[in-house]
């Protein structure tokens, strides 16, 4: 018997390819608590990663479409999301059809165009739709780490890094199961420099501490 999200599967690969590569559309099975399918994964995301929604949401989803709202990938790049909830024969939630936008692509032409578009309001954050995604809190933090410092990931110094790395061990990142690999591949390294690197951030401030390390 067919997966009843099989049949958005076209729909999925429709949007992602009409609108490629500026957008990905992905399927989530709210049984499962999985992505049932993803097209066009600029997020770092796979068939079978966790969903990561929020425990019993769907009981709550008494909306068709959530959003638009504000997300930020993995590299820094903002996107604008919206939400299409799928639901059964008998209007029971099932899935959820997310379609993220990558709007960075734009900013040039938003450049261009401030004098007379008013763009200044930040995109609004996402509901409780991804509350417990904690990909969306690292992506957001380092969005915020390459903002301020003018940077991109490509063109972080080794000091950056590490003052990269520090920072998400003191937002307690580094405690989340997964969060680790998670980091490495964003920042391009293995999971062995991460843990070194955060041995040495963690030495130094035991130290500055004054914690007995003998």
């Amino acid at each position: 018997m067919a997966h009843p999200l099989a049949p958005f599967i076209p729909v999925c690969d429709a949007i992602a390819a009409l609108f490629s590569p500026h957008a990905e559309a992905v399927l989530h099975d709210l049984e499962s608590g999985l992505i049932f399918h993803i097209a066009n994964a600029f997020s770092k995301r796979r068939a079978g990663d966790d969903s990561l929604n929020e425990a019993g949401f769907a009981s709550s989803l008494d909306q068709p479409v959530i959003g638009p709202y504000g997300k930020t990938n993995w590299d820094g790049r903002r996107l604008k999301a919206i939400t299409s909830v799928l639901r059964d024969r008998d209007g029971e939630p099932i899935g959820l059809l997310c379609i993220n936008h990558d709007v960075e692509a734009f900013a040039g032409l938003f450049d261009q165009l401030k004098s007379m578009i008013d763009i200044a309001a930040p995109l609004p954050q996402s509901s409780t739709l991804m509350a417990q995604d904690w990909r969306e809190a690292v992506n957001a933090a380092i969005g915020d780490f390459l903002a301020e410092h003018r940077t991109t990931l490509a063109g972080l110094t080794g000091a950056e890094t590490d003052a990269l790395i520090g920072m998400l061990e003191a937002r307690g990142v580094f405690a989340i199961r997964k969060a680790v690999p998670y980091v490495a591949e964003i920042l391009k390294l293995s999971r062995a420099t991460i843990y070194n690197r955060l041995g040495a951030i963690r030495r130094t401030q035991d130290s500055a501490s004054g914690k007995d390390l003998s």
